[in-house]
């Protein structure tokens, strides 16, 4: 028979070795398309089988069945078998197969079906009707007997000697540790009459079972955040208590609601277990803690650690004084932790660019940006690579008195202090970084030479446009991140062409992240770009360059370099690009090259200097000095500033134009072609 439990989508079960039962439905004229030949109607899942078939000497089969299907047989058709008759078929003689022949009767069967499949069938003897023959069952081998009999014998003693084991090991355990409790419950009582600070005993298990559990996990995560100092390559959750979180959990459930009982004191630094700021690698932990009744960050770190964390409290020292790198205020240890007490802050940079509802109390992008290179350049002239710059390691400080925050460099776990006169370290020192946001010679075997102070301007790059796309990565989403930075595969699509502030980005980004570490720029140099320049500098900087080249010649190297490539930057020609009343002013007193880029510079600045004598239509379409007359032109000619800027970087030198350029790269030509 066929049963419906055993159909799929069209397929039927039927007796191994007969012939193929008609299903109830359609005709194959209604159900198939001339054109491709499939079937787009499904069977129906009834079975008729030929009258011959339901005779008593003839409905002997084995318990295995065949599958088939309307285009192929599944994988699993060979090995399907009918354990029990199915719960949804009724019990009908009809639908009962028995099996009492033998061999013989079988191969009958077979032929009959295959021979006399148009022949009238005959009818069902009305004892096969009342009286279903029942299977008879195959005898078993001894040989299976015995291996059944020796297994059970064998699984049976293993459970009997677990469960006498258990009855006999199970008392002692509970009554050591109840006598456990009851001591250090004594101790504690006669500690708290005489007010004197608990210690746990040496030889009491820190993870005894009789410990408030509610303490251990609130200091739990399933996931920790990554790369935290010290890590390693795990996100390991605290399972461990002090002997001092001990103290305190077992106070909690004397005092329940006493705040001061949760408080744990580790010399000058005391914070509450309950208060987790967040998890690092190799058990570290952060909290919300104070010192000297400042509130602070207090960071627990591990045993296995401080040597790790030794180093960077030393660097910490060395480097916390410039207001963008976090400030550390001291260090403590007891048994089991050493403790770092750091600037508290309110956030991440990743929480600043990601969390739409972060309070960012003034702090535009650029400026962070640029309070970010900052404390990085100071990092560097103290000859300390950070190894490890990236979203979740810059962070935003509490606001001050009034009102406004910072960024700041934290996490040290990671550092390399440079011996005096070295400028590279080896791979071979320590953890790489977090990836996706490592260079690409600290991981690739092709590049000779060690790494530099460049690998923090590698990552600092991913970091710009992170901020300035508002989440994205040059290099991808998370997974493919680390070997797209390994092929130099970027992408800066959230970048306008042709936008002005997207031009000098670009340029900046690009530089940054260059697959050659020689020619990344320096911190240093990267504060001096115009992306971090204000209105008022860049008028100042148009207006300065324009005095510069009035009386060079034509034929002159400047003048040459500035206009190379310039009608493209002034679109040909740039009077037809600007608004008619402008237009007309500037006709009444000179004529200008349209093509020209000096002419641009030079219509600029004499309309800054003579702004009060515009007519007002003139002022009006300019706007207001600076900000307003700066957009004027940069919106109309995007690739106006940062061509002049590189074109002048010949003059570099001259004192004029020192405090736009970084003076240590003056002899390094910047990465791009003019536009």
């Amino acid at each position: 028979y066929a049963s419906p439990s055993m159909v799929h989508e069209g397929v039927t079960v039927v007796p191994r070795g007969s012939a193929i039962p008609l299903l109830e439905g359609p005709k194959t004229e209604g159900v198939t398309i001339e054109d491709n030949g499939e079937c787009v109607i499904t069977p129906s899942t009834d079975v008729k089988f030929s009258g011959r078939l339901k005779e008593k000497s003839k409905l002997n089969y084995w318990n295995d069945w065949l599958l088939i299907g309307h285009h192929e047989t599944p994988l699993s058709a060979p090995t399907k078998i009918l354990e029990k008759f199915p719960s949804n078929l009724p019990k009908k003689h009809e639908n009962v197969i028995p099996a009492d022949s033998d061999k013989a009767t079988i191969e009958k069967v077979i032929d009959i079906v295959e021979g006399s499949s148009t022949e009238v069938p005959a009818a069902v003897p009305k004892d096969i009707e009342e009286k279903p023959a029942r299977p008879v069952p195959r005898p078993e081998a001894p040989v299976d007997s015995i291996l059944k009999d020796m297994a059970t014998i064998i699984l049976s003693t293993f459970l009997l000697v677990g469960w006498l084991a258990f009855i006999i090991t199970y008392p002692m355990s509970v009554l050591q540790q109840q006598q456990r409790q009851h001591q250090l419950e004594e101790k504690i009582q006669l500690l708290q009459q005489k007010k004197m600070p608990f210690h746990a005993p040496s030889d009491l298990p820190l993870e005894a079972d009789f410990l408030d559990t509610s303490c251990g996990r609130t200091e739990s995560s399933t996931a920790s955040t990554p790369n935290m100092s010290p890590r390693a390559s795990n996100h390991s959750a605290y399972s461990s208590i002090s002997a001092s979180d001990a103290g305190s959990c077992l106070s909690t459930e004397q005092e329940e609601g006493d705040e001061d009982a949760h408080r744990v004191m580790v010399g000058k630094i005391s914070f509450n277990p309950k208060e987790v700021l967040g998890h690092g690698a190799e058990g570290t932990i952060v909290y919300r803690g104070t010192f000297d009744n400042r509130d602070v960050a207090v960071k627990r770190i591990l045993p296995e650690c401080f040597s790790f964390a030794d180093r960077e409290v030393q660097l910490l020292r060395e480097s916390d004084e410039h207001p963008n790198v976090i400030r550390y205020f001291c260090t403590e240890k007891d048994r089991q932790f050493q403790y770092i007490a750091i600037e508290l802050c309110a956030a991440t940079l990743q929480e600043y660019v990601e969390q739409k509802a972060f309070s960012h109390h003034g702090l535009q992008p650029i400026t962070l940006l640029q309070q970010t290179t900052s404390g990085l350049a100071y990092l560097h002239s103290l000859s300390i690579v950070h190894r490890d710059l990236k979203p979740h390691n810059i962070l935003i400080s509490m606001p001050n008195a009034h009102g406004k925050v910072k960024a700041m460099i934290s996490d040290f776990g990671l550092c390399k202090k440079l011996a005096v006169g070295r400028h590279s370290f080896s791979r071979r020192s320590g953890v790489p970084g977090t990836e996706g946001w490592i260079a690409p010679e600290m991981l690739s075997e092709d590049c000779k030479e060690n790494p530099t102070y460049t690998v923090d301007i590698f990552s600092a790059g991913c970091v710009f446009y992170y901020v300035v796309s508002e989440g994205s990565h040059p290099f991808g989403k998370s997974l493919q991140r680390q070997a797209n930075i390994l092929l130099g595969a970027y992408s800066l699509e959230s970048l306008s062409a042709g936008r002005h502030e997207d031009i000098v980005a670009r340029d900046l980004i690009e530089q940054m992240i260059n697959m050659d570490p020689q020619k990344r720029p320096s911190a240093s140099c990267v504060l001096k770009h115009p992306f971090f320049w204000s209105l008022e500098k860049q008028l100042q900087f148009f207006q300065d360059v324009s005095d510069r080249i009035e009386k060079e010649s034509l034929d002159g190297p400047i003048v040459k370099q500035l206009e190379r490539g310039g009608r493209e930057v002034v679109k040909m020609d740039w009077r037809e690009h600007i608004t008619v009343p402008l237009q007309t002013d500037l006709r009444k007193f000179r004529s200008y090259k349209g093509g020209s880029v000096r002419d641009l510079l030079r219509a600029m600045r004499n309309k800054k200097h003579h702004y009060r004598e515009l007519p007002p239509e003139v002022q009006e379409t300019l706007g207001s000095i600076p900000d307003d007359f700066v957009r004027y032109f940069t919106a109309r000619f995007p690739h106006l500033l940062l061509h002049t800027y590189k074109a002048m970087h010949i003059c570099c030198q001259e004192r004029l134009f020192q405090h736009y350029y970084h003076q240590d790269s003056a002899e390094l030509s910047l990465a791009g072609d003019t536009v």
